[in-house]
């Protein structure tokens, strides 16, 4: 049952309807700010944010403005790995031969950047004039997870008819005769609703021509995440595929059951784009009764990788919209697909995701994705 179903239809016409029946608003939307207290965890600030119709999702401050649990009316949406939302002082980021990201990796969302994204590597750095660093090397999705940011504010805007719940904050990512680089993302969650937006602006804030990459592992788990739930996106072309797919053979628009010892499948997917000029993906239970819907700029993030983690205990599903082919850093210098900031210049993303809560919203969703797809099929 809805929040709207308790509430009545007076609930979306006015929040005057609200205040005479509470003597705060938090009863039904609130954004609270929380710091963690117990082992790796302590120490993160996080604000959660909580709306009307049972959303809920965790911004995690101190963990580069990411996203961390999303619930909606109790349904856990995000993968959780074990890991936990470590405290940034624990993260050692060049360490594990560039792998040490991957304890970092838990969560809805988790970013890639800013000035390197996918796997690691020694890279040329003769563009910032420093003679003793002629190169510069990289872990998995470099340090930006790895980082805390900047609250900088919170605000919960009650309007007649509605409103938004917002919050923003900033990550600097900088060291001396080397990048500079500034990421301010706003999330807003609507007062009524079962979505929210991450809107995201990357400048140059150094004077030397900076490299850019950015990608969002977006990471959701079970219930969503189940045998037989179905990925749906208007594929255009598989571009590469992982080793581990023609080795296990699990295909990528139907999920199987968890499984021992199974080796992460990646895809990559050339997708269509709407006439909205976005991105869409849907990721359904089969049984129709809930499901996630992502949608972003195209231009911004045209690549678009599907990360299958199917075994037992790491249960999840990636769906991960990205500025760079998967063939990462080296390629895209070599054949000048590399984003390049000079000073001032900055780049937007804007991405919204949806829940889907029973077999109507589901049913549209997966017309959304179709309608995509026919349009390309008669172009």
């Amino acid at each position: 049952m809805s929040a709207r179903d308790w509430y009545g239809d007076a609930v979306q016409q006015s929040t005057s309807h609200l205040r005479r029946r509470t003597g705060d608003l938090a009863a039904f939307a609130e954004i609270r700010e929380v710091v963690r207290s117990n082992g790796q965890e302590r120490g993160v600030r996080s604000l959660q944010i909580r709306n009307a119709d049972g959303l809920e999702i965790e911004v995690l401050t101190d963990r580069a403005f990411d996203i961390g649990d999303v619930r909606y009316r109790g349904v856990p949406v995000s993968w959780r790995s074990g890991n936990g939302y470590r405290h940034p002082s624990l993260h050692e980021v060049e360490s594990e031969d560039g792998l040490a990201w991957l304890r970092t990796l838990d969560g809805f969302l988790v970013s890639g950047g800013l000035d390197h994204a996918l796997f690691g590597g020694e890279y040329d750095a003769t563009h910032y004039h420093y003679p003793p660093k002629q190169t510069v090397r990289h872990g998995l999705h470099g340090r930006l997870s790895s980082l805390p940011a900047r609250l900088l504010s919170v605000d919960e805007e009650w309007q007649e008819n509605g409103g938004v719940l917002r919050v923003r904050g900033e990550v600097v990512q900088a060291t001396s005769f080397g990048e500079h680089l500034r990421l301010r993302r706003t999330i807003e969650v609507d007062v009524f609703g079962s979505g929210f937006r991450i809107d995201d602006e990357v400048e140059n804030l150094g004077f030397e021509r900076t490299p850019h990459m950015f990608l969002y592992h977006i990471n959701v788990g079970w219930p969503v995440v189940d045998e037989g739930s179905e990925f749906h996106g208007a594929i255009q072309r598989h571009v590469w595929k992982s080793d581990s797919v023609d080795e296990q053979g699990a295909p990528h628009d139907r999920l199987i059951a968890p499984e021992r010892h199974f080796v992460e499948q990646v895809w990559e997917h050339e997708l269509s784009a709407g006439q909205d000029g976005r991105h869409r993906v849907a990721l359904l239970r089969s049984d129709g009764n809930f499901g996630v819907e992502i949608d972003w700029d195209a231009s911004a993030m045209p690549h678009f990788f599907e990360w299958q983690n199917l075994r037992e205990g790491q249960y999840g599903v990636g769906l991960e919209p990205s500025t760079h082919h998967v063939s990462g850093e080296a390629a895209a210098r070599e054949d000048g697909s590399m984003i390049w900031l000079e000073h001032g210049e900055s780049r937007t993303y804007r991405t919204s995701i949806t829940l889907l809560d029973g077999p109507e919203a589901t049913a549209a969703a997966r017309s959304r994705v179709q309608s995509i797809s026919r349009k390309e099929a008669t172009a």
